[in-house]
């Protein structure tokens, strides 16, 4: 899977959506840059691996990350 974070303007939290397998990065990335130069009014909308449908207006959209599956972050501390 693919994970796409999503960081809002005036919001200390961010959207993470967890794309299906087989998702590519450039067709995201297009599908990004496609409802960010729509303007105002625009809304950036994702599937999810579930199907459920993710919608952010473009206005309110402060920075995109699309990465690689959460599987593959390491989680907890680590040593020096």
């Amino acid at each position: 899977m693919m994970d796409v974070r999503i960081g809002v303007t005036y919001t200390a939290k961010e959207l993470d959506v967890e794309l299906p397998s087989g998702s590519e990065t450039a067709e995201i990335k297009a599908q990004v840059e496609a409802a960010l130069t729509g303007g105002a009014g625009s809304v950036l909308w994702l599937t999810d691996h579930k199907g459920r449908q993710v919608g952010v207006p473009v206005e309110k959209i402060a920075y995109v990350d699309i990465g690689s599956s959460s599987a593959e972050r390491r989680i907890g501390f680590a040593g020096s």
